[in-house]
């Protein structure tokens, strides 16, 4: 009993001193950007290389999801006759919900990975050392542009899965359903506000912090060889994706409370 009260402490304080070194590596990135200590060159090749070349998967995994749950949400409505509600519920969900999460896990997954990987490569092969030897500071040379890049993007690419999911809801309803598409755009003008939107790309900033600075973190703590670059960059995958659920259902319950 004792060894697994040890286990749960340990754990305990391994995640609370994972997340204080984040939120140091955050403050410490804020401070460059308050300086105005920003690589625009570099961020905008970021914004490049993060944003504009995840939207393709982006929008392929989002529409995939938004089809899916009109596909649902179609079949039930046309039982119970309500099909006046499927285009603002597959809209709300899309919004709210999953072209967030999902935006923010094919993010992490393609774009964090990357960053991981990239950073870990160049800690293994002492290029980071180097830049301490010449007193340029590896948090505002890779860290900041990265982080300027994937916050400015995550809205973007958070827009653009809305859109797309909601579209491809609209054709799968009309395909299985026969829900015309004037319905459809009805049902989302009654049902969904602005705030909807506007929250649902909020989250997405959000979730381009967590990517960056866990993505970065483990880059940056890579250890030795080549399995040290395997391993850190499987762990900011993990990671990353454990924190966006988590503060995922967080935002959503100070966002989105019950009535």
């Amino acid at each position: 009993m004792i060894i697994f009260f040890e286990y749960i402490g340990k754990s305990v304080l391994g995640i609370l001193d994972y997340l204080g070194s984040l939120f140091v590596l955050l403050l410490e990135c804020l401070s460059w950007i308050a300086r105005g200590a920003v690589r625009m060159k570099l961020a905008i090749d970021q914004m490049a290389s993060l944003g504009v070349d995840s939207l393709l998967i982006v929008v392929l995994t989002t529409t995939a999801a938004g089809m899916v749950i009109s596909l649902q949400l179609a079949n039930i409505a046309v039982q119970y006759g309500v099909v006046g509600v499927v285009g603002g519920g597959v809209a709300i969900a899309m919004a709210r919900e999953l072209s967030p999460m999902l935006t923010a896990v094919v993010v992490a997954g393609r774009a964090g990975s990357a960053i991981a990987a990239e950073i870990g490569t160049m800690k293994v092969t002492e290029q980071i050392s180097a830049l301490k030897c010449m007193a340029v500071s590896p948090v505002r040379y890779l860290v900041v542009p990265r982080l300027a890049a994937l916050v400015a993007m995550m809205p973007v690419l958070t827009l653009f899965s809305i859109i797309f999911g909601t579209f491809g809801g609209a054709v799968l309803a009309y395909q299985s359903a026969n829900i015309p598409y004037e319905i459809f755009w009805d049902s989302i003008v009654r049902l969904t506000v602005l705030s909807d939107v506007c929250y649902g790309l909020l989250k997405g900033v959000v979730f381009g912090f967590e990517i960056v600075l866990v993505s970065c973190y483990q880059g940056l703590n890579t250890g030795r060889g080549a399995a040290g670059v395997g391993t850190a960059t499987t762990s900011s995958v993990v990671n990353a994706t454990i924190l966006i659920f988590i503060t995922n259902y967080l935002m959503s319950l100070w966002l989105f409370p019950a009535s």
